[in-house]
Parts: C-alpha cells; sequence; structure tokens
C-alpha cells in the first residue's frame, strides 16, 4: 500500500505545472547523485541530470532516506472531517478591480492548535488560510507572530487585479512545512541558500523557523519580530498562482516577476506598500537592495538579448542564470503593471485572460503586443526605464 501511495505520490509531483524540487538522490548502493524529478514512466523516475540528460531509474531502488523523504510530503488529509464555516469558494477573475496602493492585515490572526504530539513531532497549528505542520511545540503568540505576514501576504496577492486566483487547500488550508533548524530543512531537501522553497507537486511551502526569526530560548521558542525575508512572501505567491500562469510565454519571466513583485514592495508588520514600491523594486535589481543586502545587484547598464527569447526561454535556462532573469523579470513585469501605455496594466491583464483561455507561447504573447512588432515594444521599455536611470539593451 505504502509503495503504491509513492508511486502516487510521484506521479503528482512530476505533472505540477510550477516548481520541482531538486535534491541529492540516494541509490539503494549509497551512490548520490543530484537531479530533478521530472516524471514517472514504467515504475522508474525520470531524473534531469546536471548536464541536462533525462534518466529513467528504478522507484524501488532508491534509498530507504529518499522513500521516508518522499512519504514525509504526502500528508495526511481528513475529507470526512467538516471544516468550520465550510471550503472556501475558489476566487473569481477581479481584473476590474483598481491596483490596491497599500494593503493591510489588520485582523486578529486567531490560532488555532489542531494538534501537539510530543511523541510523533507532530504540531499543527491554524490561521485564517493557513495550516502550519511543525516538528516543535509552539506558542499560540510565536505563531501568531509570523502568522500576520502570511496572511497579509495572502491578502495582498488577492487583490492584485491579476487574478491570481490558483493553490489547492488541503484540510481548508494551505499548508505549510516548518522544519527546527536549517540543516533539518537542507535534509528534508530544502535548497542550502534559501530561506524557503514552493514545492509544486503537492502545492507546499517548507520553511526553516529561523526563516521566520523563531529561536529555542529556554525550553521553548521565542520570534525576533525585527526578522523579515523577502524569500517566504516571494514563494507564498507561487503557491497562490494559477496553474495557468506557468504555461510557455508565462513560466519565468511573468511567474517570477510576480513573486518578486510581491516580495520587494516594502513591508512592515502586517502591511504592504505598494505605492511607493518603485525605487525600492529597482535598488534590488540594480544593486543590493535599501539595507545593503540581498539584491540582485545586476547594474544599471542591462543587456538581455531579445526579449521574445527571454520570455519563451526553458525555465531550466531562466533559472540557470538567475540573477540577471529573476532582476529582468520584475522589471519587465512591473513595465507592465504600472509603465505601460495608459500606465492600466491592460495588456498585462489580457495576456493574462489568454493564458486563462489556454493560449500559450507565441499565441499568448501576440495578445501581449497587442500590434506591436517585437522591436517596438523593447524600444517602449528601453525608453520608460531610461527616464527612471535603468538601461535596457535588447539584442538578437
Amino acid at each position: 500500500m505504502k509503495y503504491r501511495l509513492l508511486i502516487l505520490f510521484l506521479a503528482t509531483v512530476a505533472t505540477a505545472m510550477s516548481h520541482h524540487l531538486e535534491r541529492v538522490w540516494t541509490d539503494e548502493k549509497g551512490r548520490k547523485t543530484k537531479a530533478e524529478l521530472l516524471k514517472i514512466e514504467n515504475n522508474c523516475a525520470v531524473l534531469r541530470m546536471p548536464d541536462g540528460r533525462e534518466l529513467p531509474f528504478p522507484i524501488e531502488k532508491l534509498s530507504k532516506i529518499d522513500r521516508a523523504f518522499l512519504e514525509k510530503f504526502n500528508l495526511e488529509t481528513h475529507d470526512d472531517e467538516p471544516t468550520e464555516g465550510g471550503e472556501e469558494a475558489k476566487p473569481g477573475e477581479n481584473f476590474d478591480a483598481p491596483w490596491p496602493s497599500r494593503v493591510s492585515f489588520k485582523s486578529d490572526p486567531e490560532i488555532i492548535i489542531v494538534e501537539e504530539n510530543k511523541d510523533e513531532k507532530k504540531f499543527i497549528y491554524e490561521s485564517a488560510n493557513y495550516r502550519y505542520n511543525c516538528d516543535v511545540r509552539l506558542s499560540k503568540s510565536v505563531v501568531k507572530s509570523f502568522a500576520v505576514m502570511f496572511e497579509a501576504t495572502h491578502q495582498f496577492v488577492r487583490e492584485l487585479p491579476l487574478s491570481v486566483n490558483g493553490g489547492e487547500r488541503k484540510n481548508g488550508k494551505y499548508q505549510i512545512i516548518l522544519m527546527e533548524t536549517k540543516q533539518s530543512y537542507i535534509d528534508a531537501g530544502g535548497p542550502p541558500g534559501s530561506a524557503g522553497v514552493f514545492i509544486g507537486g503537492k502545492n507546499i511551502v517548507m520553511v526553516p523557523l529561523t526563516s521566520l526569526g523563531v529561536r529555542p530560548v529556554g525550553s521553548g521558542y521565542m520570534r525576533d519580530r525585527d526578522k523579515s525575508s523577502k524569500t517566504l512572501p516571494h514563494e507564498l505567491v507561487h503557491q497562490l498562482t494559477p496553474n495557468q500562469y506557468y504555461a510557455s510565454g508565462s513560466m519565468g519571466w511573468f511567474s517570477e516577476g510576480l513573486a518578486e513583485y510581491v516580495a520587494v514592495s516594502p513591508y512592515s508588520y502586517g502591511s504592504f506598500n505598494v505605492k511607493t514600491n518603485f525605487k525600492p523594486i529597482v535598488e534590488y535589481v540594480t544593486a543590493y537592495g535599501k539595507k545593503g543586502k540581498g539584491g540582485r545587484a545586476i547594474g544599471t547598464d542591462i543587456k538581455l538579448g531579445s526579449l521574445r527569447s527571454f520570455m519563451l526561454q526553458p525555465y531550466s535556462s531562466f533559472t540557470g542564470n538567475a540573477q540577471v532573469n529573476y532582476g529582468c523579470g520584475l522589471l519587465i513585469s512591473n513595465y507592465f503593471f504600472h509603465m505601460d501605455r495608459e500606465e492600466d496594466g491592460a495588456r498585462i491583464k489580457n495576456f493574462l485572460k489568454a493564458l486563462n483561455a489556454g493560449k500559450q507561447g507565441d499565441e499568448a504573447l501576440a495578445v501581449l503586443l497587442d500590434g506591436q512588432t517585437w522591436q517596438e515594444l523593447e524600444t517602449d521599455i528601453a525608453k520608460a526605464y531610461s527616464r527612471k536611470g535603468v538601461d535596457f539593451t535588447f539584442s538578437e
């Protein structure tokens, strides 16, 4: 039974349209390889190797550690248990809504203790929209202190007039896995240099408590309220993004640009200041951000190649040059949000409507061009940013 569940889980991960989790895999003889799971075929896990090759690997020959790792994310669901208030209706389109100038989460994020099992190291807490699955016991006050950021990010994403209405819930909540230490996070497959990761196949965000500023004090834990991270809102955006927005022509420049946009917008104590986010966006992309760290630092003289190639490149290529591509994805997304034509976001909204209608690749991008040539659009983007001190050079 466990083997069949493992096969089902792997197939779910492999067919997801968003991120796959790259990790070091170990076979039954102890040999290790770093690879990305792509799909399941003939009882084999097809892995993308570092050199780009796609190799089938028999599932039954994976190490016990890898099987345990995969089963860890097969979170329990209790479909027979009613959720208080019922399931939230799937959000609809909101393309006609105004662009928010400030988004503030003002409610008290009431925390519910679902389970606290010391023997199994299973501690589950809930806020309005999230379930936090933790391996250590936390007080309600500590959970409440970081739940504000999760709930504020959820509110921000839903209020953007871009119909970011995706994401799947279990037990009526979006699932978050909290690991006590950075090392336990890495051991579970979290990228070593990251503050959190979105696991697309299970629609889970995994976070080490250290990224939330939670640290042990005596026999309990407390939170440093000054601790903040741009990575976490970024990953939460991915959790809420509809699958259509990960299609060819959008995957990469827009899917990451949108996540960066939310993450870089100034945040403090449950409030995102959207109206004043242009300067922080430029500082983050071109330098190291307002506080001198964490930025993309690609400079103000940006040479990108052709815009069409940038928008259509494979996601593996996009992430292969993350600093430049993520930064440019943010700037170009921001152009369509606030600097394009009538500055009403009309073209990007029509583009997203085309994605929702099933268009992708060049067919969807033709809607974004809206009668312009690629060269004309490149010229308009370059002119708009040149007035702001950023020089774009597009070339074939």
